[in-house]
C-alpha cells in the first residue's frame, strides 16, 4: 500500500502542482543552489570530527572536552529545526532560506574566529540553529517545483549537496585544516554558505509561505499523531547507523586489523554509500513510500547485523561500509512523508526531520558505547543497529495501523 493511498492529500497539492508547472525552468538551478547550502551544511556539521586533535591543542582542552562542540552543533540543530520553522513560518520562502543560510555562513566564520573553549561551544550552537530548518524549507521548496510524481526525487537532489559533502567537502576542510590550522576548515564553510545566499536570491523563485501560515498553524503539526510516529521512525530506525559509525574507526583498527593510514580509503566508500543511497531511495520513494520506507528498514537490519559477522575481513568490511552508508536512502522518503502527514503544517514538520536524525546520531552512539563499555566488544554496535532497525520497525507498523484504521473510520 502506499502512502499516497494511505494519506489525505496534502491541502496544498493543487497549488504545489501549479507552481511545479509555472516554475518548469526554474528547477534545475533553484536545486543546484539548494544543493550547495547542504553542501555547506554537510562539510561545516562532519569536518570537525577529523580535527579535534588540533582544535583541542589550539584551545588547550581535552580531545574529549573537545568533542562537546560536536554536541553543541547538534543541540543547536535539535533547538533550531523547530524553534526557527514557527518564527518565520509566515516569511516567503527564499528569503527565509537566504536569512538561514546567512545565520549559518555567520556561526561558522565566528567559529573560526573563537578565542576560547567556551565561546567556541556557544559558536557551533548558534551555526547548528538554521541547519534544520534550512533542509526542511529547501525540501519543500524542491517538492514544489518538482512534478507531483517526481517529490521524492526533487528532495534526494537537495540531499545530495549533504550526503556528497562527506565524500568531497569534508576532505578538502580537513587537509585545509590540518595544513593550514582548523580555523581555515571553518572559514572555508563559511564562504560556501556565503556563496549559497547569492546562488540562492539569484536562482531560487520568489515562492510566497502557504496561505495562512502562522507560527500557532505551524504548531498545529505536533497534535498529529502521525507525525511524531514519522519522527520516530527517523530518531529510532536510523540511529542503528551512528552506533556503528561511530565506532567504525576502532573496528576498522582493532577488529579487522587495518592500519590508520589504510582506514580513511575505507572511510571513502561510505560516503559513496552515501550518495548512491540517497539517489536510489528517493526513485524508489517516487514509486510506492509506504513500500519504500518498509523495505528499507529492513535493509537497514540487514546491513548493520552484518558488521558483527564481516569485521574481521577486510573485504567483507570494506564491501559493508559501504553499505551502511546506502542507509541514508530513507531520509528522503521520511521528509516526504513528515510533509504528507502534516497537513498545512509543513514547514515545521519537515524542519523536525533533522531533529529526529541528530537525536538518532545521539541514541544510536549512545547505545554502541554502552555495549562496548559492557564488554560486549567492537562489533557489539552492528547488534545496536539491529536492535534500533527493528525499534523503527515497530513504529512504522504502528503508523500504518493507524493509517489503515483511519481510513476504516472514514470508510
Amino acid at each position: 500500500m502506499s502512502s499516497a493511498s494511505a494519506l489525505p492529500p496534502s491541502p496544498d497539492a493543487s497549488s504545489t502542482s501549479a507552481r511545479a508547472v509555472s516554475h518548469e525552468g526554474a528547477f534545475g538551478p533553484a536545486v543546484l543552489a539548494l544543493g550547495v547550502g547542504g553542501f555547506a551544511i554537510g562539510t561545516g556539521e562532519f569536518v570537525i570530527m577529523g580535527l579535534l586533535p588540533e582544535v583541542a591543542r589550539d584551545l588547550t582542552v581535552t580531545i574529549p572536552q573537545a568533542g562537546h562542540v560536536i554536541s553543541a552543533y547538534a543541540l543547536g540543530v535539535v533547538i533550531g529545526a523547530p524553534l526557527l520553522a514557527v518564527l518565520a513560518a509566515h516569511w516567503p520562502r527564499r528569503r527565509l532560506l537566504v536569512a538561514l543560510m546567512a545565520l549559518f555562513a555567520i556561526g561558522n566564520l565566528a567559529s573560526a574566529m573563537s578565542p576560547d573553549y567556551a565561546s567556541m561551544n556557544v559558536l557551533r550552537l548558534v551555526a547548528g540553529l538554521p541547519h534544520g530548518t534550512y533542509f526542511g524549507v529547501a525540501a519543500l521548496v524542491a517538492a514544489s517545483l518538482a512534478p507531483p510524481a517526481r517529490r521524492a526525487s526533487a528532495v534526494g537532489l537537495v540531499m545530495l549537496g549533504l550526503t556528497s559533502a562527506t565524500l568531497v567537502g569534508v576532505p578538502i576542510a580537513t587537509w585545509l585544516g590540518q595544513h593550514l590550522g582548523w580555523r581555515a576548515a571553518f572559514v572555508m564553510v563559511g564562504l560556501i554558505a556565503a556563496v549559497t545566499c547569492v546562488l540562492v536570491q539569484r536562482f531560487v523563485p520568489d515562492l510566497p509561505a502557504p496561505q495562512g501560515a502562522s507560527p500557532s498553524r505551524e504548531l498545529g503539526a505536533l497534535t498529529r499523531p502521525q507525525v511524531w510516529l514519522t519522527l520516530g521512525i527517523g530518531a529510532i530506525g536510523f540511529g542503528g547507523m551512528f552506533s556503528v559509525f561511530s565506532y567504525i574507526k576502532p573496528i576498522l583498527t582493532e577488529v579487522t586489523g587495518l592500519s590508520v593510514n589504510t582506514v580513511p580509503m575505507v572511510l571513502s566508500l561510505f560516503g559513496l554509500g552515501m550518495v548512491a543511497g540517497n539517489l536510489v531511495g528517493s526513485r524508489l520513494a517516487d514509486k510506492s513510500l509506504t513500500r519504500t520506507i518498509a523495505g528499507l528498514l529492513v535493509w537497514n537490519a540487514l546491513v548493520l547485523v552484518g558488521v558483527a559477522f564481516t569485521a574481521p575481513y577486510a573485504v567483507a568490511i570494506s564491501i559493508n561500509v559501504f553499505l551502511v552508508g546506502t542507509l541514508v536512502a530513507i531520509a528522503p522518503a521520511l521528509q516526504i512523508r513528515l510533509m504528507d502527514v502534516a497537513g498545512d503544517a509543513q514547514t515545521l514538520a519537515a524542519a523536525l526531520n533533522h531533529s529526529a536524525f541528530n537525536l538518532a546520531n545521539a541514541l544510536g552512539a549512545w547505545l554502541g558505547g554502552m555495549a562496548i563499555a559492557a564488554g560486549l566488544g567492537w562489533t557489539s554496535t552492528g547488534w545496536v543497529g539491529l536492535a534500533l532497525a527493528l525499534g523503527g520497525m515497530a513504529v512504522f507498523g504502528l503508523s500504518v495501523w493507524q493509517d489503515r484504521r483511519t481510513l476504516r473510520r472514514g470508510a
